[in-house]
């Protein structure tokens, strides 16, 4: 018979969220040595290190594929379902897509942690299932004495809409979604140390479905996108940079942080995956004298359940801000995508300004 634990339910993680993530240089090693798929039907696949797969049906219709799952983010168990499925599904929004149906992904232990309570984890994915139009049909478990839990997920988009890594152009505005510093807040609520105020902002901005980011993206002619989580703003804009052959400038100013997540980082609160992620762009990362290493810190910090950051025409960036603020986004045109300079070298694309 099971135990009740005596733990909170972030005690048995070892980091917080995607903040477990594998570092972004180990990844990009291993899939480099993977044999390349050549199907002419895979409209998207690892090599560019988007959010999800793409497969092509017909002219009309492709299928989105992504998986996503994490150890504890808080200590509230259907609140954590409820966070791992948000950001599950927020692979097919960043692609263009919808999520249609999705499987559990389970990992319990079961000697400490009761039914009950992973109970209350699959009903929160459940209800973000209720309110995004997918369903949860099933899915897999081990038992594990870390547990971890998420989605496998499918979804469709149309093959000539797709917001890809690859797809940021020289002149673009770049609009970022969602308040910077979950990653920190949670490493406050994992260590005990998170303000009551600066933990409630974190979860209420990871509940956030991307739906209407995704859809006001495409709206107003956005060309490519990613979702800002395990990697942090400076790792996935990093990479939509180099797999689009520009440079991008962003002004650390601009960029929307939770309120008293400076604060925590000042103290020293900072998942370790923050400082990977900001190793992973050292070689390209240009900071300009205005900006102090704070900073940075906040810009790499580690995300679960982040926003959506997209390309657009300037023209259009004010409009689609405008919108996703007058839905409850605290989106804000944070940067523009640069043309590479044409001093430097093929391999010296990818270059992050920070003003």
């Amino acid at each position: 018979m099971t135990t009740p634990s005596a733990k909170r339910l972030t005690e048995y993680s070892h980091g917080a969220g995607c903040a477990c993530k594998l570092p972004p240089g180990l990844l990009g090693e291993v899939v480099a040595n993977l044999r390349p798929v050549t199907d002419e039907r895979l409209l998207v696949g690892s090599a560019t290190g988007d959010d999800a797969g793409v497969w092509r049906l017909d002219d009309d219709r492709a299928l989105v594929f992504t998986t996503d799952f994490f150890t504890p983010i808080v200590d509230d168990a259907r609140t954590w379902g409820r966070v791992a499925a948000v950001n599950a599904v927020s692979d097919v929004y960043a692609m263009g897509g919808r999520p249609l149906i999705a499987l559990n992904l389970v990992a319990w232990n079961v000697d400490e942690l009761s039914a009950e309570l992973l109970g209350e984890v699959l009903a929160g994915a459940g209800d973000v299932a209720a309110e995004a139009g997918f369903a949860i049909v099933g899915g897999h478990s081990v038992d594990d004495p870390e547990p971890k839990y998420g989605l496998a997920v499918v979804g469709e988009a149309h093959p000539d809409r797709l917001l890809t890594n690859a797809g940021l152009r020289p002149g673009q505005a770049l609009v970022l979604t969602k308040a910077l510093g979950t990653g920190i807040a949670s490493t406050a609520v994992k260590r005990g140390v998170a303000p009551p105020e600066v933990a409630a902002a974190a979860v209420d901005s990871m509940l956030v479905l991307n739906a209407d980011a995704a859809r006001v993206a495409l709206s107003a002619g956005a060309t490519g996108a990613t979702d800002v989580t395990g990697f942090g703003l400076l790792g996935h804009l990093g990479r939509m940079a180099l797999e689009s052959g520009v440079d991008v400038a962003v002004e650390a100013g601009a960029v929307p942080v939770i309120a008293g997540v400076r604060d925590l980082a000042a103290a020293g609160v900072v998942p370790g995956g923050s400082g990977r992620n900001r190793a992973f762009v050292a070689d390209r990362l240009v900071v300009g004298d205005g900006v102090d290493e704070l900073s940075v810190t906040v810009l790499a910090d580690a995300q679960t359940s982040g926003g959506l950051v997209f390309g657009v025409d300037p023209a259009r960036a004010a409009d689609a801000v405008a919108e996703l603020r007058a839905l409850g986004h605290p989106a804000a045109v944070i940067g523009e995508v640069l043309a590479p300079d044409p001093a430097g070298s093929a391999t010296r694309t990818g270059r992050l300004h920070l003003r």
